[in-house]
């Protein structure tokens, strides 16, 4: 489980590829037809949706790949136009990138670019497959390499695209795995307070997957001063509300922890002039929050009382 995210990744009970980089013969492109009959079931000419989509649901989709299929399936995946298949082809990556030796396989066949590529893709359920799929690869840290050049254009997506849309949550997943670690998280620095008006305007999923983010950046020192930096409207204290659900409450107290856990009481005292009106830092060392936490060392539940008086003081 990765920065919260709460999806597992399974380990393959069953691989068969050596790893090797170039160990199988070479698919060129007189061999569309045959590859396309692999992966469908159906010459190429006679290929219809409905009996595609029942093929491939019913076929390799769920299967694991070894890397001969898997590389066919990358050549069938850059070279075809037709969305029935590109998209079903991502979701047979995306479960094959579940497995971590398979993680391997696809990118040392070159397929995180090919899967990369299709987050441009106007077509917004490919889009959301191939974020998916990037997300399942994202858990190899050598993968992370790779993908860390999409980071920016998913920012630009989570922040302009539809709120609360599938597209939305599979960027958000894609950036919570990419910031498990410290080592790309600086990369999001720009986009901080955009992510927390993305928190502030989005439903439950959204508010939880935003969350799971800024934890992530938010146990890392270095992140600090850009987090309290941010400009947060004040309506981010409440999300500090008794009523609100649990599982949004416990992790707007976990980022309050983590960032006061980050700024000693001398460091505090000494920049708290550095950060402007309307920052995060106002917020949480005013006295609404004040109040708001005072008031949730009475609530109901005892897992949210118990976080508040691991807070210090403000």
């Amino acid at each position: 489980q990765l920065g919260g995210q709460g999806s597992h990744i399974h380990h393959p009970t069953r691989v068969n590829c050596h790893g090797v980089p170039g160990c199988l013969p070479p698919i060129v492109p007189d061999h569309l037809d045959s590859v396309y009959f692999f992966f469908t079931g159906f010459p190429k000419e006679k290929v219809t949706p409905p009996n595609l989509s029942q093929d491939l649901t019913s076929g390799s989709y769920d299967d694991t790949l070894n890397a001969e299929q898997v590389q066919k399936l990358l050549y069938l995946l850059e070279s075809t136009e037709d969305p029935i298949i590109i998209e079903r082809a991502l979701v047979t990556l995306g479960n094959n990138a579940a497995f971590s030796a398979n993680q391997i396989v696809i990118r040392e066949l070159g397929g995180i670019p090919i899967v990369g590529s299709k987050i441009n893709n106007p077509n917004q359920s490919i889009k959301e497959k191939a974020l998916n799929a990037l997300n399942n690869l994202s858990v190899n840290v050598e993968n992370q390499i790779k993908i860390k050049v999409y980071v920016s254009q998913v920012c630009e997506d989570v922040i302009s695209g539809p709120l609360n849309s599938a597209v939305q949550l599979a960027g958000l997943r894609l950036l919570t795995n990419m910031t498990v670690t410290n080592a790309h998280q600086d990369m999001l620095s720009s986009y901080i307070t955009d992510l927390f008006h993305v928190l502030v305007t989005g439903n439950g999923s959204t508010k939880v997957q935003v969350l799971k983010l800024l934890l992530n950046l938010s146990e890392n020192p270095a992140m600090t001063d850009q987090l309290l930096d941010a400009q947060v409207d004040s309506s981010f204290l409440s999300l500090l509300d008794g009523h609100v659900p649990k599982e949004i409450l416990l992790r707007a107290l976990t980022l309050l922890q983590n960032i006061t856990d980050c700024l000693s009481e001398e460091r505090r005292l000494a920049t708290q002039t550095a950060f402007p009106a309307g920052s995060l830092f106002s917020l949480l060392y005013g006295k609404e929050c004040a109040q708001k936490m005072k008031a949730l060392v009475h609530h109901h539940d005892a897992d949210v009382k118990e976080k508040v008086t691991m807070i210090p003081k403000f």
